[in-house]
């Protein structure tokens, strides 16, 4: 399979559902900036001892679910193409909660700001943190600008919903890593 086709040479780039659209619409940064995450996400992965395997497997799981939002924000709402997509509904932001309070389980309370840093593992997932923030925003830029043309689809608010989770979830992703090497919190001393 061919990689380079020079389609996109002339700064447009089709969609999913066929259209094709400038490489700097907000649908492309979108979708762009949700790919950055889910390849921060690996590494995230990648950097955690290999002992931690349902760890592992549990991050895996939530970048299938960011391809799936993936392909989603890479259709227009209402695209005959939207009935090739795997739905996307509450359940990933449930799943995000679950293990966000099965981590916090072992976890001291946390009573001063943290700073991005300890372990490896932790301070890639400070990083994808950052990242899924920005994503979060491409997102709701992306839904504001999409409101005047057909409205918000149940969809992108469940995609939404999910990041801003995701977030959440890497935020405790990376106390539970420092956790797991012995180290505590890198707390911000004023």
């Amino acid at each position: 399979m061919k990689i380079y086709t020079g389609t996109g040479d002339r700064g447009k780039t089709s969609l999913f559902s066929g259209e094709r659209v400038s490489k700097s619409s907000p649908r492309i940064e979108a979708y762009g900036d949700l790919d950055e995450l889910n390849a921060v996400i690996g590494a995230v992965t990648a950097a955690i001892d290999e002992n931690q395997q349902l760890l592992k497997d549990e991050i895996q799981t939530i970048q299938t679910m960011l391809l799936d939002a993936g392909a989603w924000l890479a259709t227009t709402p209402g695209a005959a193409a939207t009935r090739f997509l795997n739905p996307f509904t509450t359940q990933p932001a449930e799943a995000l909660e679950a293990a966000i309070d099965r981590m916090n389980e072992s976890l001291p309370e946390l009573k001063h700001f943290v700073l991005p840093g300890g372990h490896l593992s932790a301070s890639l997932a400070h990083m994808a943190r950052t990242v899924c923030r920005r994503t979060e925003r491409r997102v709701i830029e992306l839904v504001g600008h999409e409101a005047g043309e057909s409205g918000s689809t149940d969809t992108l608010k469940h995609i939404l919903v999910f990041l801003n989770r995701l977030s959440d979830y890497l935020f405790v992703l990376a106390r539970y890593c420092n956790h797991l090497q012995g180290l505590g919190d890198v707390l911000w001393k004023k």
